[in-house]
């Protein structure tokens, strides 16, 4: 993939769990509200720090996905509230979801809909890194190459498709 001076590329990897694990040292937890423009690859994000500062932003996701972790590139721009507001006037599909921090990983526990759907992604600078990453025990099975679990698939699906889904990697959301 020809990158841009202005994308990163995203490196990271999926894990399906069957619920918030236990136990684990929760070092910060954020409400994310996404908004997945129609007909475009953009997302819209509020993403408030519980009890901390709240960022807005606008990315464009390029897939290029391979089987070593490597997703695409992004590009980011930080929003001011008004920017935010007139483009959350576009028709979008929506996703919420709180994200608990739990090194290395970031465990999104997603609501409404998709309510008992719980994944685990770690990002790494290299697909080197994402090759050592040996999953914690709380990770049921990798969805990495699965498309149907990334942001903008989940934001069209209903919860009977995700529980579908889930189900043929042995994990019951119930």
């Amino acid at each position: 993939m020809q990158l841009s001076k202005y994308a990163r590329v995203e490196i990271e990897r999926r894990f399906l769990l069957a619920g918030v694990p236990d136990g684990e040292e929760v070092l910060a937890v954020r409400e994310i509200d996404d908004r997945y423009l129609d007909g475009t690859r953009l997302r819209l994000r509020r993403m408030a720090e519980v009890d901390g500062p709240t960022q807005l932003k606008l990315t464009q996701k390029l897939p290029a996905p391979d089987d070593r972790g490597r997703q695409g590139a992004l590009t980011t721009l930080y929003l001011s509230e008004p920017e935010h507001a007139a483009l959350a006037l576009v028709p979008a599909a929506e996703l919420r979801k709180s994200r608990l921090s739990v090194a290395p990983y970031g465990i999104d526990v997603f609501h409404g809909a998709l309510d008992g759907l719980v994944l685990a992604e770690a990002e790494f600078a290299s697909v080197e890194e994402a090759a050592a990453l040996r999953p914690a025990a709380f990770c049921r099975a990798e969805v990495t190459a699965d498309r149907r679990f990334t942001g903008g698939e989940l934001a069209r699906a209903s919860g009977d498709q995700v529980r579908a889904w889930a189900l043929e990697y042995g994990v019951d959301l119930g």
